[in-house]
């Protein structure tokens, strides 16, 4: 009976859909729990299962909405020119030259994916061609989540995945012929980490075998780092329970770092998002075995985020005592205490990531949102500043301890990326003729640099890109993000430039939470503080209206994932202010967030309802429990993709859920991809496919003429 019920209410919901209306919101089935004293309730617990019913009315709900979108007029053209704008460029990443090789992931114009090349004196060529891939499995997507060439070149680690799940399986090619000469090995989601000195050994996690029924939350719980000679089975050397004088937790990742040049070799504990690292040593030649003596070189209370070394010198960055970070620098066996300060904080600045080369060390900072490069020559303590050749971010910066010099990518908000290889004998840049710079005329664009002040008086900074046509109030799109520490920064994206061509404004707030201005910024917007992330993109939108750059009718927001925190409190705490919410696959029920697979992982940034800090910290930031009935909130389109790894696709479809059931007059969309994930590994067409439809909504929700659905 239980299952003849489903199929009905199945059917109904996919009638509703085909006819042209909105399915309904789905039943509420409440739970309620008292947590630390107060009465919580969720009435859609059930879809966490995402059974039959939740994933019939999922699709339903993704069909309504593709619906919507085929009514709107324009936006079948819409699609081609975003299509044609994003194919006009080819897109480089991960450059990185060994043995006489330069191995990096390229899409070429036109292209729906990412492949392989290698470039070396025979040429250039695919190893891994995902188009062929696809060709062979029914056109499914498949995505690169990862590449590792050996220290000699002869050889690379790849991890690939499908449909945007990230279930990488490695395999490993040579890089001559492009055969795969071991492999594949599956649970390698989580990457390669390092080659042996002597290219026949790669170190990658593993993630544990679930039994039979065991609870999806235990995926990423107890992984393992595995040594793998190519020749026989991969073989665990460290993580819970595995190795001497270490220690992990279940939900501490292990990974083996090593260099080429240095024989001294790294055991890190990476403590799920938490940024700081914990540390051991051991010689590099014993790292492939279980029984390796590892010694602890730091713990998490230091503060270090990053690793480099170079022959018995090892580097690290560090934020103790230094909110806006400092590089440290001691030789192999010394104890942390001995580390001597190489590039001192500075205020003015953040330090960003640290790179050894033969000539120096490479150290990328910023200020705000651009980039900066400094450079300390070996064997000395000299800090020497590098022009770069253009005003924007570094995105990738490669160097090889063996050889002198460093590669990188160059970008800015509407200039395409650039590679280039820096010459330390001639101090110039040299253009290394990658990728194909698109579409965009730098020119037609105005960047400004501004600040809005917060509610409680802190300034935030705000980057403006306004198309030079516009005058007076225009349709606006406000990006932010606010968690990890990550930054939001001065990088190219197709995306916010194929807004900008169909003549949006788009702003960029970077709110706490985020690191653009150091360890105290991202301290601002986490825990008890979140709420500053929100009130920050909020205090943001004010004052591009303030400044007449747009109205409340034509302000919107975006932001993804973890910034789906801030898109879901910023529309709940002030619905009146947006004309529109784009919500992707967004992280909006943080009270359940640690009962997901991907949970565990995310509780140093988060927190747990375990605790009664925890609990109130997570309450104050979770969305669907501020939605009340009766509000009218602002339009809001939520996007997920149903092999999501990182926020399970339950998430949105619950706060989806708690927005229609209030019966607000505006619209909530449910955008389903059924072959993505949480948009890494998605495919050009299926990203082209995203943005249209984020612009198409835009135009329509600003009352642009002929942007409105056909009546249902």
């Amino acid at each position: 009976m239980k299952s003849m019920l489903l199929l009905a209410a199945s059917m109904m919901a996919m009638s509703a859909a085909m006819a042209g209306s909105q399915p309904p919101a789905p039943a509420t089935k409440p739970v309620t729990e008292t947590l630390f004293g107060q009465n919580v309730t969720d009435n859609y617990r059930y879809m966490e299962t995402l059974g039959p019913e939740t994933l019939d009315w999922m699709k339903a709900q993704g069909a309504y909405t593709q619906s919507v979108f085929d009514s709107i007029a324009p936006r079948a053209d819409l699609g081609k020119r975003v299509g044609a704008f994003t194919g006009s460029f080819g897109f480089i990443n991960g450059y990185a030259t060994y043995g006489g090789r330069a191995f990096y992931e390229e899409r070429t114009p036109g292209s729906d994916n990412f492949d392989l090349i290698v470039r070396d004196a025979s040429g250039v060529r695919k190893l891994v061609d995902i188009a062929a891939l696809r060709a062979a499995h029914d056109g499914k997507p498949y995505a690169i989540n990862y590449f590792l060439a050996s220290p000699d070149g002869a050889k690379v680690a790849v991890g690939i995945s499908q449909g945007g799940s990230e279930a990488a399986e490695i395999s490993v090619y040579d890089a001559a012929t492009g055969k795969v000469i071991a492999g594949p090995i599956d649970r390698a989601d989580e990457g390669a980490t390092a080659w042996s000195a002597d290219s026949k050994t790669v170190f990658f996690i593993r993630l544990k075998k679930l039994a039979a029924g065991e609870d999806e939350i235990n995926k990423y719980k107890n992984p393992t780092v595995d040594a793998w000679d190519l020749s026989s089975d991969p073989v665990a050397v460290a993580g819970n329970g595995i190795g001497t004088g270490t220690t992990f937790a279940p939900e501490e990742f292990p990974a083996i770092a090593l260099t080429p040049s240095s024989d001294v070799g790294l055991l890190l504990s990476v403590n799920g998002v938490q940024n700081e690292l914990k540390a051991w040593v051991a010689p590099a030649a014993s790292a492939a075995t279980a029984a390796a003596p590892w010694k602890l070189l730091f713990d998490r209370g230091d503060a270090i985020t990053n690793i480099d070394a170079r022959g018995n010198e090892i580097f690290l960055l560090s934020h103790k005592d230094a909110p806006t970070f400092k590089v440290l620098v001691l030789k192999a066996g010394e104890p942390l205490a001995s580390a001597k300060v190489l590039v001192p904080a500075d205020p003015a600045r953040v330090i960003e990531s640290i790179h050894a080369a033969a000539d120096g060390l490479y150290v990328m900072t910023r200020k705000g949102a651009y980039s900066e490069l400094l450079r300390v020559p070996t064997g000395t303590s000299k800090i020497e500043a590098i022009a770069l050749p253009v005003n924007g971010h570094i995105a990738e910066l490669f160097t090889d301890p063996r050889a002198p010099g460093a590669s990188l990518q160059l970008s800015s908000w509407v200039v395409a990326p650039t590679s280039y290889r820096y010459d330390p004998k001639t101090g110039h840049f040299v253009d290394l003729n990658l990728g194909v710079k698109g579409d965009i005329d730098a020119a037609a664009f105005t960047v400004s640099n501004l600040k809005a002040k917060a509610k409680d008086g802190v300034e935030v900074p705000l980057s403006l890109i306004q198309p030079k046509a516009n005058t007076g109030p225009q349709v606006t799109l406000l990006e932010a993000y606010g968690s990890y520490g990550i930054s939001e920064l001065a990088d190219f994206s197709s995306r916010r430039a194929a807004a900008l061509k169909e003549g949006i404004n788009y702003g960029i707030c970077h709110v706490r939470g985020g690191g653009e201005l150091g360890e105290a910024w991202r301290l601002g917007g986490k825990d008890a503080s979140k709420h500053n992330t929100w009130q920050d993109v909020i205090a943001c939108g004010e004052d591009l209206i303030a400044r007449g750059i747009t109205t409340k009718d034509k302000l919107f927001i975006i932001g993804g994932s973890a910034g789906g925190i801030t898109m879901g409190r910023a529309l709940t705490e002030r619905p009146d202010l947006f004309a529109g919410v784009l919500d992707l696959v967004p992280a909006a029920n943080t009270l359940r967030a640690e009962f997901s697979p991907n949970g565990p992982p995310n509780i140093p940034e988060f927190g747990t309802v375990t605790t009664e800090a925890g609990f109130k910290n997570l309450y104050a930031m979770d969305s669907i429990q501020h939605v009340k009935p009766g509000v009218t909130y602002p339009a809001v389109m939520i996007a997920t993709g149903l092999n999501d790894p990182r926020v399970s696709p339950w998430e949105p479809a619950k706060f989806a859920a708690a927005l229609i059931a209030t019966g607000s007059a505006n619209p909530v969309l449910l955008r389903i991809d059924e072959q993505a994930g949480h948009g890494i590994g998605s495919t050009k067409t299926q990203s082209d496919a995203l943005t249209a439809d984020g612009i198409a909504f835009l135009f329509w929700r600003a009352g642009k003429p002929g942007w409105q659905p056909a009546k249902q």
